[in-house]
């Protein structure tokens, strides 16, 4: 499988190009030529998922140029769980946004989905450290015009907010990145692994800046307090499927923490001393409180759907601050979840918006297809919410048992218990108001937005019960999944064998340098024997030059 990892990078990125080049004017080629491209990257990296699976890591050289020189992708069962979760999650999104016909509101919506992807596959596979912020970077500049797609005044200004946010996280990331070479004399991932252990204890001071900026870039990505400003209006104000796109842009920066601080810089690492926990602890508790809070007091079901997704993130990111295995078992489990619950909620406010124009949440007149719909929503909200039977419960249950070894699990019991019953009552409001009070005629009528956008077509709740599909599987199949992210956990927690695969064992190392050495000697001693040969032809012309040079003038001047 060594040469298929490179393929969920270089599938959307060809796609893409060609779209913007050969078919940027005829929508059903690039419906075609997208719904294609995301199947082969279901099928690929499903395949991925099982070659992982073994527990075998592999890894990919780019241009044959050796770690830790060259640029690597690295294939585990983390980096496998996160391009197959993002294939799945962009086919349905693109698959509702060809039935919905979203995608005819611009020409470069294919194209930009596919960088989008490209950038997100490419951000989870890589192995070093400056190509993850290049990947972040393609993925951002198409998430900024998918974004403002479709044109409208409201989005365009929180287009531009969300720009802003994610620009000063760009230049933190840099500032980051120079810190850590500074530092290390390199990006490559697991050769940093090894060098934090060698560190001496003068430049300890600045891996700890190094370790802080970087998380104050990745809780940025991921949407957490006090980092979360640019969250609620870029998700609530974006086209609905392009929200269900988002969310699993913000898992990338719970992926970046998992991979950087169990691999470069673990919670026991000497410097590092709990500083990332001390951290994450109060930030994700807060996060929570704040995304419930938001929940019962959003105008619009778009905007509780978009805090609920700031709420899931504080959960992830509670379980993530464990660093042990358990932990982050429950958080890989609980991110699958609410990745497709929050896909689904947003891709419902699309059908609200479909037939309403608007999401806003006041008394409503009975609507063609409600009973449908709102079933759909009560399910989806059960599963954001965690309550039993579906996944949800399960991951939040996973939580729990985790924080059962952490001196502060009672605060974890009372956070995640608590804020499943306050979530529950913030989602029956909204959805009592919806779907079963009578109309207000005295209320104002709220401002229409994009009610000519994503018809509520069959095939649209069709695609959107297939999402919730996925949730109740994810509920039926948590036995194997389970398994899987606790294995997934302990080898991340045990980072050798992806040292290994990127850098190779020490004495392999040694044989490669040596050989090297011995090339460049040859290639030395053949320049030399180059040069020497040159010396004697030199020689011999020397000999040979007044000869030349005495019968030259003569016959020139027999010439004459």
């Amino acid at each position: 499988m060594e040469h298929w990892i490179v393929a969920p990078v270089v599938i959307p990125a060809v796609i893409g190009a060609l779209i913007v080049m050969t078919m940027r004017y005829d929508v059903i080629s690039q419906r075609v030529a997208g719904l294609a491209s995301s199947i082969a990257l279901v099928a690929v990296t499903v395949a991925l998922l099982v070659s992982a699976a073994s527990g075998n890591v592999e890894s990919y050289e780019l241009g044959s140029w050796q770690a830790p020189f060259g640029i690597v992708l690295v294939l585990d069962r983390l980096s496998a769980l996160m391009v197959t979760v993002t294939a799945v999650l962009g086919l349905a999104v693109l698959a509702y946004a060809v039935a919905t016909g979203w995608d005819q509101r611009g020409r470069n919506f294919h194209a930009l989905y596919q960088f989008q992807l490209m950038g997100l596959f490419g951000a989870m596979l890589t192995g070093d450290i400056f190509n993850l912020f290049v990947f972040f970077e393609i993925l951002l500049i198409a998430s900024y015009g998918l974004m403002t797609h479709g044109g409208g005044r409201m989005r365009l200004r929180g287009g531009v907010q969300y720009v802003m946010y994610n620009l000063a996280g760009s230049t933190l990331f840099l500032f980051a990145l120079g810190t850590l070479y500074a530092v290390f004399g390199s990006l490559n991932m697991a050769d940093l692994a090894e060098r934090a252990q060698q560190l001496p204890e003068g430049d300890m001071a600045l891996m700890r800046v190094t370790a802080a900026l970087l998380l104050l870039v990745f809780v940025l990505k991921g949407a957490l307090l006090p980092m979360h400003f640019w969250l609620p209006n870029t998700y609530a104000l974006a086209p609905a499927p392009v929200s269900a796109l988002f969310a699993v842009m913000t898992k990338v920066g719970a992926y970046s923490v998992i991979r950087v601080y169990t691999l470069i810089f673990p919670d026991t690492l000497p410097g590092i001393d709990g500083l990332i926990r001390d951290v994450l602890l109060p930030a994700s508790l807060i996060t929570v409180a704040v995304g419930i809070i938001g929940i019962l007091g959003g105008r619009t079901l778009a905007r509780v759907v978009s805090f609920s997704v700031i709420g899931s993130m504080g959960t992830l990111f509670l379980a993530v601050s464990t660093f042990s295995e358990a932990g982050v078992a429950a958080a890989l489990y609980y991110l699958i979840h609410s990745t497709l619950a929050a896909a689904a909620l947003f891709l419902i406010v699309d059908q609200l918006r479909a037939r309403r124009g608007h999401s806003a949440l006041r008394d409503q007149a009975p609507m063609p297809g409600a009973g449908l719909l709102a079933a759909m929503f009560f399910v989806a909200a059960i599963a954001m919410a965690g309550l039993p039977p579906l996944s949800g419960f399960v991951g939040k249950l996973l939580m729990l048992k985790a924080f059962l070894a952490e001196d502060w699990w009672v605060w974890g019991f009372a956070v995640v218990l608590g804020t499943s019953l306050i979530a529950l009552v913030g989602f029956s409001r909204a959805g009592s108001t919806l779907f079963w009070k009578p109309e207000d005629a005295s209320a104002p009528a709220p401002e229409p937005y994009d009610a000519e956008a994503g018809a509520a077509s069959g095939w649209g709740r069709a695609v959107l019960g297939m999402v919730l599909a996925l949730i109740v599987a994810l509920t039926v199949l948590s036995g194997p999944v389970t398994r899987y992210t606790m294995a997934t956990s302990a080898q991340l927690f045990a980072p050798q064998s992806y040292i290994l695969a990127v850098l190779g064992t020490p004495e392999a190392r040694a044989a490669r340098l040596a050989a090297d050495a011995e090339a460049m000697a040859g290639h030395a001693a053949d320049h030399g024997d180059d040069a020497e040969h040159s010396d004697e032809a030199g020689h011999e012309a020397a000999d040979h030059g007044p000869d030349h040079d005495a019968e030259t003038p003569a016959t020139t001047q027999e010439g004459h």
